[in-house]
This record gives C-alpha cells, sequence and structure tokens, in this order.
C-alpha cells in the first residue's frame, strides 16, 4: 500500500538540520579550521578567491543532502510502520552509526586527516541525522 509522502516533516527536518549545521560549524570554526590544518587567515584567503558558485554550493548541497536523508528515513519508517519522534530518532541514529561514521572515519583515514576533524563532523552528522529522524517521525506518515 502506498502512503503520501509527508513533504511537511522532511522539510521541517532539512531546514532544522541545516540550521544546527549552520549555528555548529560556526561555533566550532577554530577547532575545526585547526583540524584542517588551517588559520582564518587562510580561510578567508581561499574564500575570496572562490567565485560566487563556488562560494555558495556547499551550503546549497548540504540541503540538499539533508532533503535526501529526510526522503530515506521517512522510507525507512515507512518500512517499519513506526513514525514516532523516538523511532525517528533512532533510525536517524543507526543510520549514522552504519553507514555515516564508517564511510567518514575511512575516507578521513585515507586521506590523511586529523582525528579531531573526524569527531567534529561526525558530531555533526549524527545530529543532523537524529534531528531529520526525530522530526519526521514525529510529524507521521
Amino acid at each position: 500500500m502506498m502512503h503520501p509522502t509527508n513533504l511537511t516533516g522532511i522539510l521541517l527536518g532539512a531546514v532544522a538540520a541545516w540550521i544546527f549545521g549552520a549555528v555548529y560549524y560556526t561555533a566550532l570554526s577554530r577547532p575545526w579550521l585547526a583540524a584542517q590544518g588551517k588559520t582564518i587567515e587562510q580561510c578567508k584567503i581561499e574564500q575570496a578567491a572562490k567565485s560566487k558558485l563556488t562560494f555558495y554550493l556547499p551550503f546549497v548541497l548540504s540541503f540538499v543532502g539533508a532533503l535526501l536523508m529526510g526522503f530515506v528515513l521517512y522510507g525507512i519508517l515507512t518500512h517499519t510502520g513506526m513514525f514516532t519522534a523516538r523511532a525517528g530518532a533512532i533510525s536517524g541514529a543507526f543510520c549514522w552509526l552504519g553507514f555515516v561514521l564508517t564511510t567518514g572515519t575511512i575516507n578521513n583515514a585515507y586521506q590523511g586527516r586529523r582525528w579531531a576533524l573526524t569527531a567534529i563532523d561526525a558530531i555533526h552528522w549524527l545530529a543532523v541525522l537524529i534531528i531529520i529522524g526525530a522530526i519526521v517521525g514525529w510529524m507521521g506518515g
């Protein structure tokens, strides 16, 4: 049986997760840059050299990614038949553990990135998936 998708819940989850990411990375901008081995001055120079498209594209991709995560979590909750904030948050956490933490850690290890960067980014994605899952679950099917 086909259920109508709750686009409002998916959109609200994506917006909330995107705003969380902006606040999180603003608050952790100095440790995040240090984990990349960069200074604020280097970052400013790099940003100034970018075109408007190149500058804004990561923000757009972050939002589109959050929307896609919302659709996937909606699909998971549809298949389990458990539309609650708790079920959504747990599903988000399990998706993070099984897919995001693993791939992020492996990719960063191969690229020789610092563990602090992996930790900062991993915590961000855990919160994003819990936020989206909880909102999608709470808004129901």
